[in-house]
């Protein structure tokens, strides 16, 4: 008996080198079919004719009637929409609806063609933003100021594509519900677009049919921000903006700013195959503009971080798997691109 377990333990040893790299492989795959099926998953939820359904309303609380959700294939109504998603943001919301319905409401007393539509989209909050939403729907009427509530959280990235896919305007704007962005560097974003169209259609052109996309961008503030962070922030910073260069190449030095605009069109190419509901949406854009030949353009904005970040450390490492879905989806044409 005593001969045998030198032996033996000799030949675990011996092996010990293929049984871990039998391992690492076993989990290696598994991991890759998880992957697989999770992105077949996410395709299966997926409609690209949802937008189509007429079986949703807006709730008007001062007539108490139900107005049915418009189509991003429907003419256009308004020439601007603005699609701010929120969950629970009882505390920075105000100030950014107060800002933003002011400088609406004195651009459009100076200039009577323009028209705007504000949609918050309430991301399944369980604070006040729900009533607080509704408040500006009574104080600026439901033509101006709507909501969609989603009734449970999706993420950020499923809340703007539900107010991108329901909007009335000719140009769309996301941003986001701090007020981080000024709301007058949306000009910026406006002529840029403007630009591109005129360049791009030399005789008349119709901004509604022309598909363009600029991102506000926040990259030129980026030394001050690395002198203000700590290290292990910025090492994660960079990291992940390496994987987004793997997963979306280069053009785009900011995708995370939150301070986006399309042309009609291009939000119908765009919101209608856009997969993923969280953080990485903002790459999958980035990803689906160059697939459907949609020109982009990066513009600079004011940019002031507001307290109550609701991005942490788990946030990052979602966002390095959903960045992982996106190569994996497109890269093996489980996710399929309309046109």
């Amino acid at each position: 008996m005593g001969s045998t377990s030198p032996w033996t333990m000799s030949t675990i040893i011996f092996h010990l080198p293929l049984l871990l790299s039998s391992l690492a492989l076993t989990l290696i795959l598994g991991f890759a079919i998880f992957l697989i099926e999770y992105a077949r998953r996410i395709d299966s939820d997926h409609s690209p004719n949802e937008a189509s359904s007429r079986s949703l309303f807006f709730d008007d609380p001062s007539s108490l009637k139900k107005i049915p959700y418009p189509s991003i294939y429907d003419p256009v109504e308004k020439y601007m929409s603005l699609i701010i998603p929120a969950y629970n943001e009882e505390h920075r919301i105000p100030g950014a609806l107060d800002e933003t319905m002011n400088y609406l409401q004195k651009r459009a007393a100076r200039d009577k063609s323009f028209s705007y539509e504000v949609l918050i989209i309430d991301d399944g909050s369980t604070d006040r933003t729900t009533k607080i939403a509704f408040d500006y729907v009574r104080k600026y009427k439901i033509d101006n100021v709507r909501v969609i509530p989603l009734g449970k959280n999706h993420g950020k990235g499923e809340a703007i594509r539900k107010g991108m896919l329901h909007s009335r305007g000719e140009l769309l704007l996301m941003l986001d519900a701090d007020g981080a962005t000024k709301i007058t560097d949306l000009e910026k974003l406006e002529s840029e677009i403007h630009a591109a169209v005129k360049t791009e259609n030399q005789s008349t052109p119709r901004i509604s049919d022309s598909a363009v996309a600029v991102f506000g961008s926040r990259a030129h503030l980026e030394k001050q921000a690395l002198a203000s962070r700590k290290w292990y922030r910025n090492f994660l910073m960079k990291g992940f903006h390496l994987v987004v260069l793997l997963a979306a190449g280069p053009g785009i030095r900011d995708t995370q700013c939150g301070f986006k605009m399309f042309t009609r069109a291009a939000a119908r190419k765009l919101f209608t195959n856009v997969r993923l509901k969280r953080w990485c949406f903002d790459v999958e854009l980035v990803y689906l503009c160059k697939k459907l030949n949609i020109p982009m353009a990066e513009v600079s904005v004011k940019w002031t971080e507001i307290p109550g970040s609701k991005v942490h450390m788990t946030s990052i490492i979602h966002m390095l798997f959903e960045l992982v879905l996106i190569r994996l989806g497109y890269g093996l044409n489980i996710w399929k691109i309309y046109t």
